[in-house]
């Protein structure tokens, strides 16, 4: 008897959940556009559900998946739909699924970070940088801890496999344990960042400015949450 063609297996996938209270298409075009600005090229083709859990009408879904489409974004479904709200996302071809279990969302939302476009790559050793990191510059370690002796400027990104030391203000976007590792770490002695993320877990500044924003920081991961701890 030969293999099957096909195999539809379960499984689980990232998938970013937007909440919202205002399901128009203009309002969603100016929410989603500030929040891309902040991370340019992270939520590039990244997947998405709209929570409709509070939505008391029903949305021009057809006009927001060309608005997704438009910013680069995938409309996977909706979740939190009741029947007359998952007919018309089934119409526009979109999926209706389950809301996460309580207890499970949070602001930060896994997502694969999206490759780096032409970094400076860095292959076999933990690699020391003695500068700072300015505006539009991008750093990529493969395979290694990344240390900064200097600021890592706003517009500026660096990625590492390893962990990220940087003995400086952090006011760009780290990465670290970008190879997937969650056991990675991100040290900043002023952490004031447009994007911090480790092994796909993510939170945008407005996520960050609170009690540790300003201050030497260790930034983790435990049971796949983000946490942060002063240093000192």
């Amino acid at each position: 008897m030969s293999d099957p063609i096909i195999e539809l297996k379960g499984s689980l996938f990232p998938l970013s959940v937007l909440y919202c209270q205002d399901f128009s298409v203009a309002a969603l075009r100016q929410e989603l556009s500030n929040k891309l600005a902040q991370a340019p090229g992270f939520f590039t083709q990244a997947p998405v559900v709209i929570s409709v859990e509070n939505c008391d009408q029903i949305p021009d879904f057809n006009a927001i998946k060309q608005l997704f489409t438009e910013l680069q974004l995938v409309l996977v479904g909706v979740c939190g739909a009741d029947a007359a709200l998952k007919k018309a996302a089934h119409a526009a071809g979109l999926a209706a699924l389950q809301p996460p279990k309580a207890g499970k969302i949070a602001e930060p939302v896994k997502a694969a970070p999206a490759a780096p476009a032409a970094p400076t790559v860095i292959t076999t050793e933990n690699k020391t940088i003695e500068q700072n990191i300015r505006s539009g510059q991008q750093i990529y370690v493969k395979g290694a801890d990344l240390i900064i002796r200097g600021t890592v400027g706003a517009g500026a990104e660096v990625i590492a496999d390893g962990n990220i030391h940087i003995y400086g203000a952090l006011r760009g976007k780290a990465i670290a344990g970008a190879g997937g590792d969650a056991s990675k770490k991100i040290y900043c002695y002023n952490m004031q960042p447009e994007l911090i993320s480790i092994a796909g877990n993510y939170w945008l500044s407005d996520n960050l400015q609170g009690e540790y924003w300003g201050k030497p920081v260790c930034i983790g991961l435990q049971d796949g949450q983000l946490m942060l701890a002063e240093l000192f």
